[in-house]
């Protein structure tokens, strides 16, 4: 990309956006049009911490709405506002073998995502220690990825979604291909199995997890004496540590980066060990940066079926998600846990 960028304030709303000092009035201008950036989007992130970004309603109403409406509610409503776009503007920018919604774990800064999200399944199917003919929960299927690469290696996979529009793809996937998997529309805390599973894995979910307790508890009683667990997910040094933009525009709800010192505390007062940690920041944010590429190089083709807002939405997220990557503003990290014999 180009190592400048211009600003261009073109009406009266975009310079109220500007006086403000509002970032996320600013935002929004930009995703309406009123501002455009010519050149480098990413740079204009260096003016972070310029403006403000102070909108106590929008976190307030993030933890009411579970308290008035139930925690599994709230999360089917908050989950199909962001999964249940059409199925084909999110292959416009994943990875084009498996539309992995997670990080990739790269070799080299300049391999491609392809072959980094490979390379992550694998590891999360040496990690669970899973084999032909063992079942495996897949919290979260999103658009696949897990049950077509586990089910391809006769891997038995039942997989969890609240997305409609992730059932949907997941079941045309499972039918053509004649995996022995298949995915419920349910929530985690509502999921109880005939008999405890071989494994579980979470990719990426735990950001939408954030009773760490209830969570690991629930885990405990899903899976096998010695079975193992596998996760990945983004992080924050500090819970709720988002933007209101994210909470706004891309997350609804009381979603949140993993706080891991908060969790492994909550782990520690369980039977459930854990095995290993990997910082995973560096591969999020070469993972966000092939996310941000893709989606730019297919900005014509977004436009014109799904239009400039949406556009420009995710843009300034999957950039935002580079920046903050890049200058270890947030973190990732896998990690593996195991049930006691």
């Amino acid at each position: 990309m180009n190592q400048h960028s211009t600003l261009f304030f073109k009406n009266k709303n975009s310079l109220n956006a500007l006086t403000s000092m509002d970032d996320t009035r600013i935002i929004e201008a930009y995703m309406a049009g009123d501002i455009d950036v010519e050149g480098d989007l990413l740079k204009t992130f260096e003016l972070r911490g310029t403006f403000k970004d102070f909108h106590p309603l929008q976190y307030l109403w993030c933890f009411i709405h579970p308290l008035i409406f139930g925690q599994v509610a709230s999360d089917r409503k908050w989950i199909s506002e962001h999964y249940d776009l059409d199925q084909d503007f999110y292959l416009a920018f994943l990875d084009t073998r498996h539309r992995c919604y997670s990080q990739g774990v790269f070799e080299y800064d300049n391999e491609c995502l392809e072959d980094a999200i490979t390379r992550k399944l694998d590891y999360a199917l040496q990690a669970t220690l899973l084999q032909p003919g063992m079942h495996v929960l897949d919290i979260g299927g999103g658009w696949g990825a897990f049950v077509e690469y586990a089910g391809q290696r006769g891997i038995q996979v039942t997989s969890l979604t609240l997305s409609k529009e992730s059932e949907i793809f997941i079941n045309d996937i499972i039918k053509r291909e004649n995996l022995p998997c298949k995915v419920i529309r349910q929530h985690l805390f509502e999921h109880v199995p005939d008999k405890s599973y071989d494994a579980i894995v979470n990719l990426g979910v735990t950001e939408h997890l954030t009773d760490y307790g209830l969570t690991i508890k629930k885990y405990q009683s899903l899976v096998k004496p010695g079975g193992r667990i596998y996760l990945d997910a983004s992080a924050s040094r500090a819970k709720f540590g988002f933007h209101s933009f994210i909470y706004r525009y891309i997350y609804p709800g009381n979603y949140s980066p993993v706080c891991m010192h908060e969790y492994l505390k909550k782990l520690s007062l369980t039977d459930l060990q854990l095995v290993e940690v990997i910082n995973d920041r560096h591969n999020y944010y070469l993972t966000t940066k092939g996310w941000a590429e893709n989606l730019d190089r297919n900005r014509e083709l977004i436009v014109s079926r799904w239009g400039e807002f949406l556009y420009r939405k995710f843009q300034v997220y999957l950039w935002g998600c580079v920046d903050v990557f890049q200058k270890d503003i947030m973190q990732a990290y896998r990690w593996v846990l195991e049930a006691r014999k």
